[in-house]
């Protein structure tokens, strides 16, 4: 990126130029930037008493503020601004941290638009899930926009930031990119493949769409991973088999049992949510013709017996829980209770099952907090198994699980090329723009020398309108040939290359300063929104 004294200063006086314009609200001015000691850069603003000291102190801020400002104008000429994505997931942080920073779907607008007034970041999207909180910004310097997002992270969870920055990853760029698609395709959940967090990459930009919150550069890339979940699952068939909890623990159950008892087993799902729904849909795939449903009310277990036709489903209230438990040889349980539901002595108190189908009592928890204790695989014929359990599962499939995900890799690597290209060819529009402008400028100061001296008087409407025409057409011949070479698709990185070039080389030869105005409009963009 060009970048001089001369550019600097431009840039600068626009910032000083929108700096200098504090509104006055009642007896007092308002400066919408505050610049401490060493050049850093704090939102909020300075209250000074009306009259001459007001106008004093106001003059005073936006001197402070613009020779601030010459001092580090080169350094943001020179970055380009970074996609960046700060966040943690169940890889890196327990439970507990991750429920203080979850940011609640209804809240994403709200806190896109905190992120992105804050002084560094331009554009920014947050997936809060139950496995991840991750937010994705367009930062025009990497390190103060990182550290602005951390102290927001920190503000907002009431963490220290240097606990959080013990949990949280950051990445930067292609490396931000590529984990986005990743997440998108499966490869970076807790089972590999699983479908939910495509559909949860879908609500942040319909979320975005809807608020109007997302900018371009973020927009575009969560579409893209969009594209590339959905190609990774079609093209490597990456969900077939056990994709999500639920599935993994119907295929967990079937593992544990006799194979040819499978399907005359008799199952029980306590608890009639979103993931026993799960259940009952993967159990159904698996052959099963009856389950017995537990749930607090029957309006939901109807709702499922309405949805899937193709299996009995039977009602018991919470009341009979322990009761249909004793008729059942597989127990799912799947509910929101903080308490456990089963103890070793419940799990003692239970008649043996018959030996045709193992003579052992299964219990899948997949619940967190669990429902069923650990110690219930103490008693002789019961066994416990949980979440970290389907390992099992996954492991049953683990170089077929590898192919796929190179596969996916693959596809992945093409969708990423794709968005870079496009986010590369977004630096000739600035120079595309003002090509145009500048040669517009002088066809239209030209055609006026020219109908002064023919005179109003010599001239009809059509003759008019055929000069402005054939001027237009002189303009628009001289610049086909520049303005090609300025555009490309970006599938070719030569060409790609080469049109930056042109680019660069149109902007010394027209004097253009394309990256000055770019720059201006960033730093107007960020004090009007202050101001406001």
């Amino acid at each position: 990126m060009m970048a001089g004294a001369t550019s600097a200063t431009a840039a600068a006086g626009a910032f000083a130029a929108a700096a200098a314009g504090a509104k006055v609200r009642g007896s007092a001015a308002v400066c919408p930037w505050v610049v401490a000691a060493g050049g850093r850069r704090r939102s909020g603003v300075v209250r000074c008493d009306a009259g001459g000291d007001a106008q004093a102190a106001s003059k005073l801020a936006s001197i402070t503020t613009l020779e601030q400002f010459k001092i580090s104008a080169d350094r943001y000429m020179k970055e380009k601004s970074s996609i960046a994505v700060i966040g943690l997931s169940v890889h890196t942080a327990p439970v507990d941290m991750r429920e203080k920073l979850a940011v609640a779907e209804e809240l994403w607008p709200r806190a896109i638009s905190e992120l992105t007034s804050l002084n560094h970041i331009e554009e920014a999207a947050v997936l809060s899930t139950c496995n991840r909180m991750e937010i994705y910004v367009v930062a025009l310097s990497w390190n103060r926009g990182i550290r602005e997002v951390v102290d927001w992270m920190s503000k907002k969870s009431g963490i220290p930031a240097s606990e959080l920055r013990e949990h949280l990853f950051m990445l930067r760029d292609s490396d931000a990119t590529r984990h986005l698609f990743e997440v998108s395709a499966g490869l970076d959940s807790l089972v590999l493949g699983e479908g939910q967090i495509l559909a949860q990459v879908k609500q942040v930009v319909r979320n975005g769409q809807n608020s109007g919150g997302l900018g371009k550069n973020i927009d575009r890339m969560f579409k893209d991973a969009i594209t590339a979940g959905k190609r990774v699952r079609c093209e490597t068939n990456i969900s077939a088999g056990a994709v999500s909890v639920s599935s993994a623990a119907v295929e967990l159950a079937m593992m544990k049992l006799p194979k040819s008892e499978c399907l005359s087993a008799r199952m029980l799902l306590i608890g009639a949510g979103k993931m026993g729904k799960l259940v009952v849909k993967h159990l159904i795939a698996k052959g099963c013709k009856k389950v017995v449903v537990v749930n607090r009310s029957v309006e939901r277990v109807d709702a499922i017996r309405e949805e899937m036709k193709d299996i009995e489903i039977v009602y018991r209230p919470l009341t009979e829980m322990y009761e249909a438990a004793a008729d059942a040889d597989v127990v799912f349980t799947s509910t929101a209770s903080e308490s456990l539901l089963f103890t070793k002595e419940h799990a003692e108190a239970l008649p043996p099952i018959s030996l045709a189908v193992g003579g052992v009592r299964l219990f899948v928890d997949i619940s967190v907090p669990r429902n069923v204790g650990a110690c219930v695989s103490e008693v002789e014929h019961a066994r416990v198994y949980n979440v970290d359990d389907l390992k099992e599962v996954v492991e049953a499939n683990k170089e077929d699980r590898v192919r796929k995900a190179m596969e996916a890799q693959t596809i992945i690597t093409q969708e990423l090329k794709r968005f870079e290209a496009w986010r590369d060819s977004l630096e000739t529009v600035p120079t595309i723009k003002k090509l145009r402008s500048y040669a517009d400028r002088i066809r239209a100061s030209e055609l006026e020398k020219c109908l002064q001296k023919i005179g109003e008087d010599n001239l009809n409407k059509k003759m008019r309108r055929s000069i402005e025409e054939l001027s237009t057409g002189i303009v628009n011949k001289l610049l086909h040939g520049p303005l090609q070479h300025l555009r490309c698709d970006g599938s070719d990185s030569r060409t790609l290359d080469e049109t930056l070039e042109n680019m660069h080389a149109l902007n010394r030869m027209f004097n253009l300063d394309t990256e000055k105005a770019v720059l201006e409009q960033k730093i107007k963009a960020k004090v009007e929104k202050t101001q406001s």
